[in-house]
């Protein structure tokens, strides 16, 4: 049976996530966005485990159940070198004993648990309880494992299960690093409120034999990942080089020079695009014969929202969002598969847009140091705002 999964998201009691990160809303939410199996996130948390054990039946193999939503335990924990590595867990029991055995002074006060083990001992520890360890969003520079090492190896010791790519990375960039050719890609959300534009904006098409632990495990050891969808890259927030105060896009050359700082005085941070070519092997992606294919989409609140000017929760945005819902039951299907003469029945001005989304024509000003990218589907307009690169001419 083929599913859409998105195995990475946090709960309410992860920091900056929102207090409606609760299991009664992510079943509804995920729902309407197509999903048919969610991460639970944050399963370290003692207060989170409890919670999910009193408001879900247990549908075995790892399985839990809400509102015909399914979800299978998961967390994210920050190790050594502010590391984030993405845990998928058999049940709870199991999640529970793991947390115990933790070393993390905050792991009852934050869904993303900080330790000091590395990749390697994260790997020995979880991998004693069956579970499937990888890097979370590999790539970005904060807390991507790819910051701190230039060899997934040199992170793990050995091979880790899995690696996520985040949202500033996509297929095409990490098939140019030849030590992934093996590994399957994961895309998802790391959401950390339940609106539909957040969680699944990024997630997995997968093949599975039943919703259960034991087929993840082995769906993912075997790659029966069928598709990956997920945001174009350059909208992802840490795309390109650029300062985290004023946003200016930099070139990686000239920020070297200048010790990472901006003209403005701002920290600039070096961006997914610049990392991943400094650790590529070849200058075009070479994908394995088991890759599938990378879907470019995007939430689509904020393709009306782009569409319209107004906020992703506004009346105008959610009521055009709504009207699509009711009629084509999610939004997966309204992105991917409904007819776009179907949708401009509902609205003229999204069906253009959704319709440039599938041919790869739109364009996109890069997103860098903290913000995301904008896109545009008036190529005039793009030209006249698209940011530039500074150079040692301009910095």
């Amino acid at each position: 049976m083929l599913i859409n999964a998105d195995f990475h998201v946090h709960s309410c009691f992860s920091m900056a996530s929102s207090k409606d990160m609760l299991i009664e809303n992510m079943a509804p939410k995920s729902k309407l966005k197509g999903l048919q199996l969610l991460g639970t996130g944050d399963a370290f948390h003692p207060a989170w485990l409890n919670m999910i054990e009193a408001q879900t039946s247990y549908s075995g193999d790892g399985i839990y159940t809400l509102d015909d939503m399914n979800f299978v335990l998961t967390v994210e924990v920050e190790g050594k070198n502010r590391i984030h590595h993405l845990i998928i867990i058999p049940d709870i029991d199991i999640a529970r004993e793991l947390s115990q055995k933790l070393p993390s002074k905050n792991k009852a006060s934050d869904g993303r648990p900080k330790t000091q083990l590395g990749g390697a001992e994260l790997l020995e520890l979880v991998r004693d309880y069956d579970c499937l360890i990888g890097p979370a969003h590999a790539f970005t520079p904060w807390t991507g494992m790819y910051k701190s090492f230039d060899s997934i190896y040199d992170c793990y010791g050995k091979k880790p299960d899995f690696v996520e790519l985040g949202l500033s990375a996509d297929t095409f960039m990490a098939d140019t690093v030849d030590e992934l050719k093996d590994f399957p890609f994961l895309t998802n959300s790391d959401a950390h409120s339940p609106w539909p534009h957040r969680l699944g904006r990024e997630f997995n098409q997968i093949e599975l034999r039943d919703i259960s632990f034991s087929s993840i495990k082995h769906a993912i050891k075997h790659r029966d990942i069928k598709a990956n969808y997920g945001l174009i890259p350059n909208l992802g927030k840490y795309h390109m080089t650029a300062c985290t105060k004023c946003y200016k896009l930099i070139d990686p050359a000239i920020a070297r020079e200048n010790k990472m700082k901006c003209s403005c005085g701002g920290t600039v941070k070096k961006g997914v695009d610049f990392r991943i070519s400094e650790i590529a092997d070849y200058n075009q992606p070479k994908h394995p014969d088991f890759r599938p294919d990378y879907v470019h989409l995007m939430p689509l609140a904020e393709l009306i929202s782009t569409i319209y000017g107004k906020g992703v929760t506004t009346k105008t945005v959610q009521g055009i969002w709504q009207k699509l819902i009711d009629n084509f039951k999610t939004e997966i299907e309204v992105l991917l598969n409904v007819p776009i003469e179907e949708i401009s029945r509902i609205d003229t001005n999204v069906a253009p847009a959704i319709e440039s989304f599938r041919n790869n024509d739109i364009d996109v000003i890069p997103g860098g140091g903290g913000k995301y990218g904008q896109i545009s589907f008036d190529r005039k307009l793009n030209k006249s705002k698209k940011e530039k690169v500074i150079t040692l001419d301009n910095f």
